[in-house]
């Protein structure tokens, strides 16, 4: 697992005569050869329990993944290009029926009205229910999984890491970081039937009527979050983010003389392959991990949330033809993403450590709740991520790591219960809406759309 080289040609991009001995997915400095992470414990599992015996890298889905590099969200893009905020007048414009008269007659913001004014025609709002509820359903789970797995394993690729580094938004804001994320997960997985459990303490949240309604708070995220990356993406391109310079070793290597972003060597910030590797840690990522843990998701439910969350990324700016199409083809997809990616530890230990310190932050340095909390955090990425991983980042490791894995008899059990007693489901519900509400303490102290009335 070599990390990247802070030398002049990850600055100035590899020189010709380098380059043309390489392989042509290999025209980004980002990119390894095949094979260079073979010994890595995630792709080795990949392998071995998640994809076809004759599985072999697809040459094609290589250079679809390379071309992607250097495609953003040219809608969004063109229209932050003319300095035009389109988040809030495109929610007003579909909601309200209120047109901007700056963006009356504007092309991309029309095209945009058409994506969000309504679902697309392959949207199945009853298959994303059924996601919804599956995905929703563990919410101690779903928070460990997202930091732990989602969030601390991709810290060891640059790639997905630096955008936010040079905006200084993950060593200094770790913990609004993480609760922003985990409030849009909550978001696109917001359903009627959460709504409805959820009256007596949320009475000033509008209806809903289905996932991913149009307005609904899922809705509403998408278009913001689309608006930021956009917003990121364009200042690094203009050499504007160094926010987190000094704080990450060897940051200021990743950009070129002028202080603009290295397109030569990352390819374009906030690309197209990167968003999928993104989709596919809030969306795959998470429910193998909760089946590892215990979680009984059925297929159809695996398909619901992979589902759930392709309306999500296509509201966010991907490319929906570029998307994976099934649950193994996800998983080629990731492997074959994970097998190329230049790693980078050195730059990943300041994110994993602003992470991994939160518990105690909160709780007080010498709190041993706090101690105990960030052991199983770091528990959980070791065993279900690898101590390669978990090493390379620094992570603390206990001799009883693998006792996170005490839950899969535990929710096995309890899920198996739920599907067959219908009083123990609803003791299960109710038990699942309280602890998400406590899960929510920060949330209901600083988002508006959690707040109590």
């Amino acid at each position: 697992m070599t990390p990247l080289k802070s030398s002049n040609k990850a600055t100035t991009g590899t020189s010709d005569s380098t380059q043309s001995s390489k392989n042509h997915y290999q025209r980004h400095g980002r990119t390894t050869t095949i094979g260079e992470h073979s010994d890595l414990q995630v792709l080795q599992r990949i392998k071995r329990y998640l994809l076809p015996k004759n599985f072999t890298i697809s040459p094609d889905l290589l250079n679809e993944m390379v071309e992607g590099y250097d495609i953003g969200d040219p809608l969004a893009d063109s229209l932050t290009t003319d300095s035009i905020r389109f988040s809030r007048p495109l929610q007003q414009f579909i909601i309200d029926d209120e047109v901007d008269n700056q963006l009356a007659n504007n092309a991309s913001f029309a095209v945009l009205t058409e994506q969000f004014r309504r679902h697309p025609d392959w949207f199945d709002p009853k298959l994303a229910h059924v996601g919804a509820v599956a995905y929703r359903r563990y919410p101690l789970m779903l928070i460990w999984l997202l930091r732990n797995v989602a969030l601390m394993a991709g810290y060891s690729i640059p790639a997905l890491s630096l955008p936010l580094i040079q905006t200084g938004a993950l060593t200094n804001d770790a913990l609004p970081r993480l609760m922003r994320t985990y409030a849009y997960i909550l978001a696109v997985s917001e359903h009627p039937t959460i709504r409805a459990s959820n009256t007596n303490t949320q009475t000033n949240r509008p209806s809903i009527e289905q996932v991913l309604a149009v307005g609904s708070e899922g809705w509403r995220q998408s278009i913001k979050v689309r608006q930021i990356h956009s917003l990121v993406r364009q200042s690094l391109l203009k050499g504007k983010g160094h926010a987190a310079a000094s704080d990450i070793v060897g940051a200021d290597h990743y950009h070129n003389p002028d202080g603009s972003w290295n397109t030569n060597y990352w390819g374009i910030p906030i690309n197209q392959t990167d968003m999928i590797a993104t989709h596919l840690q809030f969306s795959l990522l998470i429910m193998r991990g909760l089946r590892l843990l215990g979680a009984r998701i059925s297929q159809k439910e695996a398909e619901g949330i992979l589902h759930l969350w392709n309306l999500a990324s296509y509201w966010m700016g991907v490319d929906l033809d570029r998307l994976p199409k099934d649950e193994t083809a996800c998983w080629e997809w990731l492997y074959t993403y994970l097998s190329i990616q230049q790693l980078d530890f050195t730059m990943g230990k300041p994110l994993a450590k602003a992470l991994h310190d939160l518990p105690r932050q909160l709780m007080g340095e010498d709190n041993r709740k706090g101690r105990f909390v960030e052991m199983v955090n770091a528990s959980v990425t070791r065993t279900l991520v690898g101590d390669d991983i978990g090493d390379g980042l620094d992570l603390p490791k206990s001799k009883m790591r693998f006792g996170v894995l005490s839950s899969v008899p535990i929710l096995f059990t309890l899920d198996t219960a739920r599907q067959h007693n219908q009083s123990v489901a609803a003791k299960l519900e109710a038990f699942r809406a309280k602890r998400q509400d406590n899960m929510n303490w920060w949330l209901k102290k600083n988002d508006s759309y959690y707040k109590q009335p």
